[in-house]
């Protein structure tokens, strides 16, 4: 352990001083010359006349626009010449900024083109697209990605450097347009300046811009503008320059998304033999306000904010699992600038915020300052207990106030440094968290990413006893430092965590504290060549160690595994794990077997099967068992309007030869698009688990059954003009009781985006 904590000092110590040498301007030019990367730049002119988003470039605008093309295949071959011809064209009006293609094709009968809701990445990536990035601030930390596909389809996306982020949940409002013909197919795009963030001024601005099509047929093709090399770890340092934006207008750069959710829940009064009783309808008004005090100084606020969650979360088993589970987040007011509250700790989880009152944000970049402060006043108080061996959760009716600050600034080229503060204050209750973190970026490869934090914390009387929690407050610190060389041909790194046991970060998640963990990782890269057998493989492996703050080895593991990327865009990977686990008070050695296969042959099918097998821990009953699991899955797109996905998890323990409990979770998923904006959406979720009770330690039910169904429709005018009419249920079954509905709930709710 000391040798571990040592590690952990050189690492901190040696950041401090890189920051400190960054800050200072002291970077050595040999450095910096490494990681400047040259593509070609471009000026930009004024649109010479006004322009129809409609697919067809037609106007004289686009006569005289900046044209560029993407010469580059960039995977799977390595900077080799385009298969196919693209253009790519830019102008720009005092309200917005135009950007079209034109995507040449030999054999456009072969074009994969489908109707989806918008934001529906895992679609969208199977068929041909254009994606376009903007680094508005020209500073290579921080993007804004919009994709299109050849009907139109939109999705956009956050993108921070740093961080490795790609947040699709994050939505803007603007145009786009697509059409199908007899060359290929052509996109027009128009995005107004409102939706971004820049420097504020008059003065001529230069933007980093990258161009991408993607072209899926035998593989996947993915062309830009500029080379993207594979010895260089970073993106958005290898973008083409575009100058000549001035004169942008945002106007008021106000928007106002008012909302009215209506609902009526009617419920069971008695499991299994009452009657449906009905519920109130319950009439729940909101608004959320956005003004950009200047194109890079957003205010956001919120009175009763409409977080209502129109798309179920997937269902994930929660069968002999140890810590809480995690769904992502998907609450407009929460998205808007998210990344800026993004560090290497997950000391900020925003959907611990169950059901605010109202909130405030304001976030905003100024020279080489970002920074971020958002507050929140919730009526409910979720918490979570993290420990070395699991972690439990509740929920406390009683209001509690929570804000988060953060303020990150840029050294160096491309590094940064940042402190953060979470509080949150409740009745008998609190939780303060704060910290320091930096990101440096070593060479054009090696990266280094450090998080300091410390928690000050205490709980009502009554939470300390059914929880275990100390009768006094509690303090705790947690450092995470991570190392990564990531280059053409190799890529390793080194964590490190440590988290002591009164640790705790209310606002983030954080589900596993009374850590020491060291890992390690090296893979080796072999590419293929055009027309191989395969695209890719990766051959690597990856180790921990992990005490607890007594010295106790609780983990350990070492993996062997490959990865194969091929024709068909198919996928294989392999992976053998033997893991040494420490749980209530017994050692258990662990040898696993992962296998995931995926396969896309043809346009709008997929398929995929993940399968894991061999020793586990049965933790209700705290003994070693061998188990299965298996996650078939498969999506058809029949034609330009249906999807059908289904989805499977299947788990099995087995004790000696008994079963311990087999558990079965079902998703199907029935789509009708009747165009981009609108769709009609059926999900149902089907959960079987059979118990054999004789092998568990305490009383348990032989078997649970779950039924989860839902029905949607929905129209998007935009992001945030909508209209959601949509109806769900429940059903429960259990040993001798047939399954038999609990609960229905029908909702509407109208979202209107009122800008200027």
């Amino acid at each position: 352990m000391d040798k571990l904590t040592t590690i952990v000092k050189c690492i901190f110590g040696i950041t401090l001083m890189i920051s400190s040498s960054f800050a200072a301007g002291q970077e050595q030019p040999s450095q910096k010359k490494e990681t400047v990367i040259s593509a070609k730049s471009y000026s930009v002119r004024p649109a010479t006349s006004d322009i129809k988003i409609d697919g067809v470039l037609d106007e004289r605008a686009w006569e005289e626009s900046l044209v560029g093309d993407l010469p580059y295949e960039w995977l799977p071959g390595d900077n080799i010449p385009a298969p196919v011809d693209t253009e790519f064209l830019i102008t720009f009006s005092k309200e917005h900024l135009y950007i079209a293609f034109r995507c040449f094709d030999p054999d456009p009968a072969k074009i994969r083109a489908h109707l989806m809701d918008r934001d529906d990445t895992d679609i969208l990536i199977q068929d041909d697209h254009i994606s376009v990035m903007l680094d508005t601030f020209n500073d290579e930390r921080r993007g804004f990605q919009f994709r299109v596909n050849p009907l139109g389809v939109q999705a956009d996306a956050n993108f921070s450097e740093m961080e490795g982020y790609e947040d699709f949940a994050w939505d803007a409002i603007w145009a786009s347009a697509g059409k199908i013909n007899d060359w290929g197919y052509a996109i027009e795009i128009a995005i107004p300046f409102n939706q971004l963030r820049f420097p504020s001024g008059i003065e001529i601005q230069t933007w980093g811009f990258s161009a991408e099509r993607s072209y899926p047929r035998n593989v996947r093709h993915r062309m830009t503008s500029h080379k993207r090399r594979r010895d260089i770890n970073c993106i958005l340092c290898q973008f083409n320059k575009i100058t000549g934006f001035q004169g942008m207008k945002t106007g008021l750069n106000f928007e106002a998304d008012p909302t009215l959710t209506t609902i009526r829940t009617d419920e069971l009064n008695d499991f299994p033999n009452g009657k449906m009783e009905a519920g109130k309808i319950e009439p729940d008004p909101g608004i959320t306000l956005r003004w950009g005090i200047t194109p890079n100084l957003i205010l956001n606020g919120t009175v009763n904010p409409d977080f209502s969650q129109v798309e179920a979360d997937v269902a994930q088993m929660e069968v002999n699992t140890r810590f809480a589970l995690q769904y992502p987040e998907k609450r407009p007011f929460f998205l808007e600038g998210a990344d800026f509250f993004l560090t290497p700790i997950e000391a900020v989880f925003t959907r611990t915020v169950a059901d605010p009152d109202g909130g405030i944000k304001f976030t905003g970049k100024v020279g080489k300052s970002a920074f971020g402060f958002f507050g929140t006043y919730d009526r409910i108080n979720n918490l979570l207990f993290p420990t070395n061996q699991g972690s439990a959760a509740t929920s406390l009716e009683q209001g509690v106030a929570g804000g988060v600050f953060r303020y990150r600034m840029d050294v160096g080229q491309n590094s940064a440094v940042g402190v953060l503060y979470t509080g949150r204050i409740g009745e008998d209750y609190y939780n303060h968290v704060t910290g320091l973190d930096g990101f440096f970026r070593i060479s054009r490869t090696k990266t280094l990413n450090i998080q300091f934090l410390h928690s000050e914390s205490d709980y009502p009387d009554d939470i300390k006893l059914n929880f275990g929690q100390k009768p006094e407050s509690i303090g705790g610190n947690a450092i995470k430092a991570d190392f990564f060389h990531n280059s053409r041909n190799w890529m390793y790194g080194l964590t490190f965590r440590d988290l002591s046991p009164d640790f705790r970060a209310d606002f983030g998640y954080v589900p596993r504290v009374d850590v020491r963990e060291l890992n390690g990782q090296l893979n080796r890269i072999y590419w293929g060549k055009k027309g191989g057998w395969f695209d890719r493989i990766h051959i690597g492996m990856n180790g921990s160690v992990l005490y607890d703050y007594e010295g106790k080895l609780t983990d350990r593991q070492l993996s062997l595994g490959s990865l194969y990327m091929g024709p068909l865009q198919s996928t294989v990977m392999l992976r053998l794990n033997r893991n040494q686990e420490f749980y209530g008070g017994k050692d258990y050695s662990l040898n696993r077997f992962l296998l995931f296969s995926e396969l896309k042959p043809v346009s709008g099918l997929r398929f995929n099967l993940m399968a894991l097998y061999g020793d586990s821990v049965d933790y209700q009953n705290f003994r070693k068992a061998t188990g299965l699991t298996l996650g078939p899955f498969a999506e058809f797109n029949l034609g330009t309007h249906v999807n059908i996905n289904l989805r499977h998890n299947f788990q099995r323990l087995d004790f000696k030869g008994e079963e311990v409990f087999t558990a079965n979770l079902s998703q199907a998923r029935f789509i009708y698009n009747f165009n981009v904006r609108m769709f009609v959406r059926f999900v149902i979720q089907y959960m079987d688990i059979s118990r054999n009770t004789s092998l568990f330690v305490f009383p348990t039910l032989p078997k649970t059954q779950t039924i989860f169904s839902q029905f949607l429709f929905s129209y998007k005018l935009n992001p945030k003009t909508v209209l959601f009419l949509g109806y769900s249920d429940n059903y429960l079954g259990m040993t001798n009781i047939d399954i038999k509905q609990t609960d229905r709930t029908f909702f509407v709710k109208l979202g209107y985006a009122w800008t200027k």
